[in-house]
């Protein structure tokens, strides 16, 4: 499937959705465009798993069908999904009919493959036990209790991410709720809880969290701000390893939760925060 310009994504544009099975509504986006001009050093390991909460087909009487989606798609796939267009592909699926539900999943599975250029894990979660998952806060030591001014910033100020003085070498897992970002394209704010885990010199925290807050107004795909998030901590303070992760809440059923590392981490944790 060709990446095309932004500009003829969905995304921003008043649209119709379909009434059949149409997998040419996804719209990728060449991650080597996204990432022109993020000169920081790019995470060895990652991926983006999106969690889809609306997604329906009628079985083979014409019998609604409800599940829920996960969808995890490699940080060195050569195309992103544009979100807009995520969410019309799988409205697609709606009205038609598919005998069993290993159907729908390989359809998902070729289709999603297909337009990132590498093989998409698919999952279709009941919906019944997942009624049943709890929502719980990012683990971590939190942050967000640092007595620190901030004014707001055009753009970020990756400066303020320095090591702590001294400097003892720690294995720390952090938290905030603080973090927003924008729409590139339509300015609509994107919200998440973000976890970094890093051992190295102990960063500091009072500027990490300024650094974390100067995101407000920068304008970025969740993607792309946990990799610069990822990037200016690696470039700054130089942690031996180091694994970003952000929640991101949901839009039209949808959220996206990015993580970034410089290891293979064992497990990322699937569970949903208070806000998604």
């Amino acid at each position: 499937m060709e990446t095309t310009a932004l500009e003829h994504s969905p995304l921003g544009h008043s649209t119709q959705g379909a009434d059949h099975y149409d997998p040419t509504l996804l719209f990728p986006i060449a991650r080597s465009d996204t990432r022109t001009g993020l000169d920081v050093p790019q995470a060895p390991y990652g991926a983006d798993i999106w969690n889809a909460y609306e997604l329906s087909w009628l079985n083979a009487k014409g019998r609604p069908v409800v599940a829920m989606g996960r969808f995890t798609f490699s940080a060195a796939s050569p195309s992103l999904i544009e979100s807009k267009s995520f969410k019309l592909y799988l409205n697609s699926f709606n009205e038609e009919r598919f005998e069993y539900p290993e159907i729908v999943q390989q359809r998902l599975h070729s289709d999603l493959t297909k337009a990132s250029g590498k093989e998409v894990h698919v999952e279709i979660l009941s919906v019944r036990p997942a009624f049943e998952l709890s929502c719980a806060p990012l683990r971590g030591t939190c942050i967000d209790d640092q007595d620190i001014e901030f004014a707001p910033t055009a753009a970020p100020t990756p400066e303020t991410l320095v090591c702590a003085q001294p400097a003892p070498f720690v294995r720390e897992n952090l938290v905030t709720e603080l973090l927003k970002s924008n729409c590139p394209v339509t300015g609509q704010p994107d919200w998440a809880g973000l976890q970094i885990q890093y051992a190295g010199p102990r960063i500091d925290h009072a500027g990490l969290l300024r650094y974390i807050v100067s995101l407000r107004r920068h304008g970025e795909f969740h993607e792309l701000c946990v990799e610069k998030i990822y990037g200016e901590i690696m470039a700054r303070c130089a942690p031996e390893e180091l694994l970003v992760y952000a929640r991101y809440t949901r839009r039209g059923g949808l959220d996206i939760n990015p993580w970034r590392a410089s290891f293979q981490p064992k497990e990322i944790g699937q569970t949903r925060t208070l806000r998604q």
